[in-house]
């Protein structure tokens, strides 16, 4: 596990080189992003974004949407990664939004969670996003990242999640989420990390090691 030294070191490159990241899914309003978060599980951004238009063009409101049937949204979202059980989840959440919360995304994660298809990843997105609450949201990229840099050993979301509350300070932790998700994204890939051109490689155990081999 990381010092406190080496926390801060990761902190300020962050601070340094990426001071004001924001989610790369697009929305204009809490609705919106609720939608795209829960098209976005096992798919692109990217895709998410191509698909969201026509989507909230034809159910731009969480009434209109709650009326749809599944085999209704289908067709304008067939292109995203398992489009059947999302379509399920979205019309689901949307009537879920109506009966429980009079149609407005809830800002408590533990009440996002009582929507369909929408788990504690999906609830603290919307919730740090749209809300600025303190929360961590440990989705795949958090998770390789966490756990390459040294920043967990957790072997599950929840437990990287509450390392992670333990080196980053609440008022931290949204741009946190995005620091790591976007440094997955775009360079400790999966497959081919940038370890040569990565700026926190001094602090990364996985790096580290490999050198030392």
């Amino acid at each position: 596990m990381k010092n406190r030294q080496e926390v801060e070191g990761i902190i300020e490159w962050f601070r340094t080189h990426m001071p004001d990241p924001v989610t790369e899914l697009e929305y204009s309003d809490p609705y919106g992003l609720l939608v795209a978060v829960i098209l976005s599980a096992q798919c692109t951004d990217k895709r998410v974004n191509m698909t969201t238009p026509a989507l909230l063009e034809r159910y731009p409101t969480v009434s209109e949407l709650a009326a749809a049937t599944p085999e209704e949204v289908y067709p304008y979202i067939k292109s995203i990664s398992y489009p059947n059980n999302k379509a399920r989840h979205l019309t689901g959440m949307a009537r879920a939004l109506v009966t429980l919360f009079d149609g407005k995304v809830p800002e408590d994660p533990e009440d996002l969670q009582k929507l369909p298809g929408v788990g504690r990843k999906t609830a603290h997105v919307i919730a740090s996003v749209v809300y600025q609450k303190h929360v961590m949201a440990v989705d795949t990229h958090v998770f390789r990242i966490s756990r390459r840099l040294g920043l967990s050993k957790g072997k599950t979301p929840l437990a990287v999640e509450k390392d992670l509350n333990r080196h980053f300070s609440p008022g931290l932790r949204p741009k946190a989420h995005h620091w790591l998700i976007l440094h997955g994204r775009y360079v400790c890939t999966a497959r081919n990390p940038k370890c040569e051109s990565c700026g926190i490689s001094s602090f990364c155990d996985t790096y580290n090691k490999k050198v030392k081999q």
